[in-house]
């Protein structure tokens, strides 16, 4: 089939050259068939009038991409690594327009979304402001599809934002304070998703639809009403229902339960290349179901094309080993986590005399001081973490280097002299000390496999803190387990993953350094209470809590940089004084397993979900592979 070409030049302005030039499409090798026969409009149809040009090395379009996944839930990663957004980050984590044409923002309280005119959906259809009207009105405030309302996360001290439709292709959302996170919500790795494609959805809402058809819908799917249709038909970030029309480079083909899962080129992408190639380069992802146990041996054996998602660092090793017989190269990344695991002291446990002492500052002081880092860092990973407390790293414009080493050197004699200086003087028969009432000062740390190696490190801190005096247990628990014990109040002290995002900047959101998510695990019922406004959870009882909201509060009515930025320092300062969460090491090297034959991906880069989102800010919309070598020419 021969390629086809558009004719028609468009005006396209580059990215980076801050000048315009004629852009002549490319059609897609891949689509062409289907254009010659009439069954797709050709690329300079498909593809907004203004779309969004990437600025980096073209690249070849064409291949099937080879990953491994351990379940039908994962589909989700292609939502989250393709990372179409409205806004994204860049590699710099600078916020920029992506899907939307352009932002115009007024005192971070008035904000107007502009669309790409010709913008589609993957159907063909067009995506315009009706698609954020249906969301607002049909479904984020519709108390059947949504009981308690719009997300949390874009009320504003309780308030909702006014959403006004200004015409098919504007859209602005305003609030009566400063709501300055509103466009990293766009832009985060499972986004808030203000839009809905309406032209699919109405077939499933009451409001629309003819009621016969309706119930013979609901009755075929087995749900017990209209609303729990058009909630499992509706989730694109679950990214499971293969009819749902996507704005993503790639779309899912397959219907779960599957093996095999197959995701193929959008022809209704919004970005090209500078040469006029419509992106993504790749035209098809195969995404294959094995137990996560294995797949770091079938990646060593070849099978897959690029691959981070269940590789440790333990598997570096045997991964290398096979790199030239399976043609693939080895990276390692480092991590964007404030701390590869870190321990967290629930200050709202229900045993009192727990409570009591891990709220002491004296105490969370002791057990960190107790730890020794270096050992850790020599005996898991080898000498190449950063040792010190869960904040900022280093490629942070918010790190200190005294907060990751605020009471994380290794002193078990200043440890043992503030144990004793809380009154944890007598101790038993075995050399433990004795809590207040009498009982051994044994800590029980749940873990639920956050990393593979959290028994291992456990083991270690182990015999750190029995030579101070206390014993710890490790209880393996399942996940879900585990979250429901530490929220009803029965965990004394986790392990998991430290600060999601240890790379932020002033202009992100220090709202996690707050008590207001109930998955933040040295504080769940006053995060509780904060998420519920109240309804449920305990109000934060101690100093350090109060004081931590009433910070994120100034934060968000801050209306410049320097303010923030210092409001930032101070918050990460009280953690590190205080002790809320007690890190390790950070930086722990992330394995990225890539086929001799793609292109367009880092050498070096950072692992990250929130921001990040894996690979997303790389933009895997444009990685290609090399084309191979016919079977009589040498490769």
């Amino acid at each position: 089939m021969r390629r086809l070409a558009s004719v028609l030049a468009l005006t396209a302005l580059l990215l980076g050259s801050g000048e315009a030039r004629a852009l002549t499409y490319i059609e897609t090798p891949s689509l062409a068939e289907d254009v010659a026969a009439g069954k797709l409009p050709p690329v300079d149809k498909r593809v907004p009038t203004d779309p969004a040009v990437e600025s980096g090395r073209p690249g070849q379009p064409g291949g099937e991409l080879h990953v491994l996944i351990s379940s039908a839930r994962d589909t989700r990663l292609l939502a989250i690594i393709g990372y179409a957004r409205l806004m994204a980050y860049t590699p710099a984590y600078d916020l920029v327009p992506d899907i939307l044409e352009s932002v115009d923002q007024h005192d971070q309280r008035i904000y107007t979304l502009h669309l790409r005119p010709g913008h589609r959906w993957s159907d063909g259809e067009p995506f315009t402001s009706e698609d954020f009207r249906y969301w607002w009105e049909d479904v984020a405030n519709n108390s059947k599809l949504s009981p308690t309302g719009p997300p949390v996360a874009l009320l504003r001290e309780g308030e909702k934002p006014k959403v006004e439709i200004l015409d098919p292709l504007t859209v602005r959302y305003s609030w009566s304070a400063p709501m300055p996170t509103f466009l990293s919500l766009l832009a985060s790795p499972t986004p808030i998703t203000i839009y809905r494609p309406a032209h699919y959805l109405k077939q499933f809402h009451a409001k629309y639809a003819d009621k016969d058809k309706l119930d013979a819908l609901v009755q075929a799917a087995h749900v017990r009403n209209w609303a729990q249709l058009h909630n499992r038909v509706d989730n694109p970030v679950r990214n499971d229902n293969p009819d749902l029309p996507t704005l993503d480079p790639w779309v899912l083909k397959t219907a779960p339960p599957s093996e095999r899962f197959v995701f193929e080129r959008n022809p209704y992408y919004y970005r090209v290349d500078r040469e006029g190639r419509q992106l993504p380069y790749i035209d098809r992802i195969d995404a294959a179901v094995a137990d996560s146990k294995i797949i770091p041996a079938k990646v060593g054996a070849g099978e897959a094309d690029l691959q981070s998602r269940y590789l440790r660092f333990d598997n570096y090793t045997f991964l290398k080993a096979s790199e030239a017989r399976n043609s693939y190269r080895v990276r390692l990344w480092k991590t964007g986590y404030g701390s590869q695991l870190a321990l967290y002291p629930n200050l709202n446990v229900n045993d009192p005399a727990w409570r009591n002492l891990l709220r002491d500052v004296r105490f969370r002081r002791a057990l960190s001081l107790a730890i020794d880092r270096h050992e850790i860092n020599n005996v898991i990973y080898y000498g190449l973490a950063l040792e010190g407390q869960n904040t900022m790293l280093p490629d942070s414009p918010l790190y200190s280097a005294a907060d990751r080493k605020a009471w994380a050197e290794y002193d078990p004699g200043q440890a043992r002299r503030l144990l004793d200086e809380i009154g944890l003087t007598k101790k038993n028969s075995e050399g433990i000390r004795l809590m207040p009432d009498g009982r051994p000062l044994q800590i029980v740390v749940e873990m639920a496999g956050a990393a593979a190696e959290e028994g291992d490190v456990l083991e270690l801190i182990r015999d750190n803190w029995r030579e101070v005096g206390i014993k710890l247990f490790a209880k393996p628990l399942q996940i879900e387990v585990m979250h429901n014990r530490i929220f009803s109040g029965e965990t004394v002290m986790c392990i998991d993953r430290g600060l999601e995002n240890g790379l932020a900047n002033a202009e992100m959101s220090p709202a996690h350094l707050a008590p207001t998510l109930q998955s933040d695990w040295q504080w769940p019922r006053w995060g509780q209470f904060y998420e519920t406004h109240g309804m449920s959870g305990e109000a934060p009882d101690l100093p350090v809590g109060m004081d931590l909201l009433k910070l994120a509060r100034q934060w968000m009515d801050a209306t410049d940089f320097e303010a923030r930025q210092a409001l930032w320092r101070r918050m990460l300062a009280i953690h590190a004084d205080q002790v809320l969460t007690i890190g390790l090491v950070a930086e722990v090297p992330q394995p990225v397993v890539v086929s001799d034959r793609l292109r367009n991906i880092p050498e070096q880069g950072v692992y990250n979900f929130d921001p990040g989102a894996f690979f997303g800010v790389y933009k895997p919309d444009r990685f290609w592979f090399v084309p191979e070598a016919p079977a009589d020419q040498p490769s």
